[in-house]
């Protein structure tokens, strides 16, 4: 029986998934929960080799799938399951749904990607941060310097203009949410707001979440 509660951030990078993972990790530790973290690309079996597999921008669309779902059924089968049966609350720093997504507006098949992910729990919660492209690439230029290949979708050949690029592959990741959203329920959070802000309301969503009966 599984005693924990799964409860998952996505949202593009420089959307806050990090620090309102910090955040939400001293909370609910200082309020006595046990917590865990997981996110993508840290699974021992194949996070270094994907790494350096993404370094030289080589792989096929396929390959990249089958590497992030090596990387995510082994860290399902080997943290968050356990996790959860110990009673622990999993906070995961993204999840199927990002994975999905990406896979999505490459022109994957969505069936495929479903059977793909059969074995992934649904959360207890998934909160995706919302940040207007435009704000993305502001926060991503000013923390970086420079914008990521691959989370500009340079591999789709949108533009040759990196940020150009960027703005039109988050638009359409965007897009992809959206579309999940009517599927597997995802909860809209406006992260364009100031960091206090955001953390209030998912504190208030967690909070609500962990009161229900038999919680």
């Amino acid at each position: 029986e599984l005693t924990g509660k799964l409860i998952v951030v996505e949202g593009g990078d420089g959307s806050g998934r990090s620090t309102q993972i910090a955040r939400l990790v001293d909370w609910l530790e200082t309020t006595g929960h046990a917590t865990t973290q997981v996110g993508l690309k840290r699974s021992s079996l194949v996070s270094k080799e994907l790494q350096q597999a993404q370094q030289g921008n080589i792989l096929s669309r396929t390959t990249l799938s089958l590497f992030y779902a090596t990387d995510f059924a082994d860290q399902f089968g080997n943290v968050i399951l356990p996790a959860l049966k110990a009673g622990f609350i999993v906070l995961a720093d993204r999840y199927i749904y990002t994975l999905m997504a990406r896979d999505l507006v490459r022109g994957m098949n969505e069936d495929w990607l479903k059977n793909l992910y059969g074995m992934a729990l649904e959360p207890d919660a998934v909160f995706y941060l919302s940040v207007e492209p435009q704000e993305l690439v502001q926060r991503n230029l000013a923390k970086n310097a420079s914008l990521d290949y691959w989370e500009s979708g340079m591999d789709l050949g949108l533009s040759r203009d990196m940020f150009d690029s960027f703005l039109k592959y988050q638009t359409a990741m965007q897009s992809a949410f959206k579309k999940l959203q009517k599927t597997y329920g995802l909860q809209i959070v406006d992260a364009n707001r100031p960091v206090g802000s955001i953390t209030r309301e998912l504190r208030k969503k967690i909070r609500a979440l962990l009161a229900q009966p038999g919680q």
